[in-house]
């Protein structure tokens, strides 16, 4: 069974441990070992860049990127980039795990079409159109200018329904499908989902977002919004984060595979099986995981099959949607 994961912050983490830590084998979730073991199709890999916490946020940016390069030319015979769907083939003819580099914050960019295409120039080729600050795209939910307390019900509940795309951001959008980059709904707002529907001809993605009705955070997605992404061909990734799962008493809940089961389930009830995929978010958060790497995501399919999906359905959510998507796009 192969596998495509849209999104994982591996390459911050590397960043942050120094040069002795490579992609090849770590203690991180993500490494090629765990990554050939679960039969890793595609990685997408993030870049995470904390534009409050930087006084230049492109210059992290681009040490990010220097990173990620760094690793695929260091594990040359193992990983091999994804610039477009042919690459995809290519690689797994030559035996290589494909690569495919995004953004997660959008906004370093300047405020500036050229600097978007720069990005797309160095590999980019999907992106994560805010984080949890507004930007020159658009805005939030869960705007971390709004509270301290990650926990606090009240504002992790709270969907901005008003601020949606910025004229700079529909512009942003339009010249990303031009392009043939994929645009990544995953932390923003409700509003400016609605405006990415009603501006965007091609499906776009939820890289790592969740239903809401089952565990109601603003960062997952309500059921209304889950029929317009798979209307529009669109794919939603099936968040690893205990507390975008279930709800708990105190952060970092932990992650099981029954509540994964159940929000696909969900997931293919109100809308249907081929709008789900995996967007695990390995190596960006602190749950415990009964699924803690790729070699273990055999527990999630055995579930899955318990719970009567078929061995297509199966493939479907573990790598034929989003496959479809990248297809259609890049």
């Amino acid at each position: 069974m192969f596998l495509i994961d849209m999104h994982c912050d591996t390459i911050l983490s590397l960043w942050e441990k120094g040069e002795g830590v490579s992609l090849r084998k770590n203690d991180l979730s993500v490494d090629i070992e765990k990554m050939e073991q679960g039969h890793v199709l595609v990685q997408n890999f993030a870049l995470f860049t904390h534009r409050k916490e930087e006084a230049i946020p492109e210059k992290r940016t681009m040490d990010l990127m220097d990173r990620y390069w760094s690793e695929l030319e260091h594990n040359k015979d193992c990983l091999a980039p994804v610039l477009c769907f042919e690459d995809i083939e290519k690689n797994a003819r030559n035996h290589k795990i494909s690569c495919l580099l995004t953004l997660e914050d959008g906004g370093v960019v300047f405020d500036d079409l050229a600097m978007l295409r720069n990005y797309y120039r160095l590999g980019v080729r999907m992106i994560a159109l805010t984080w949890n600050y507004p930007n020159g795209i658009g805005y939030p939910n869960l705007s971390m200018d709004d509270f301290t307390d990650y926990k606090q019900a009240s504002l992790l509940q709270k969907a901005d329904t008003e601020n949606g795309l910025t004229e700079f951001g529909i512009r942003y959008i339009k010249e990303m499908e031009r392009l043939g980059m994929i645009v990544d709904v995953s932390h923003l707002s409700d509003a400016g989902f609605w405006d990415v529907v009603k501006h965007t001809t091609k499906p776009f993605v939820a890289s790592h977002s969740n239903a809401r009705a089952l565990c109601p955070v603003a960062r997952n997605l309500d059921d209304e919004m889950i029929r317009a992404l798979d209307e529009k061909g669109g794919v939603m990734g099936l968040n690893f984060c205990g507390d975008f799962l279930e709800s708990h008493a105190s952060a970092n809940g932990p992650s099981r595979v029954d509540a994964m089961v159940s929000h696909i389930l969900h997931i293919r009830d109100v809308a249907s099986i081929d709008c789900i995929g995996i967007g695990t978010d390995f190596d960006g958060i602190h749950s415990e995981l009964e699924i803690p790497n790729a070699a273990h995501m055999v527990k999630l399919e055995e579930a899955l099959r318990k719970a009567g999906l078929t061995q297509e359905e199966i493939e479907k959510i573990f790598y034929k949607n989003v496959l479809r998507v990248y297809r259609e796009i890049l």
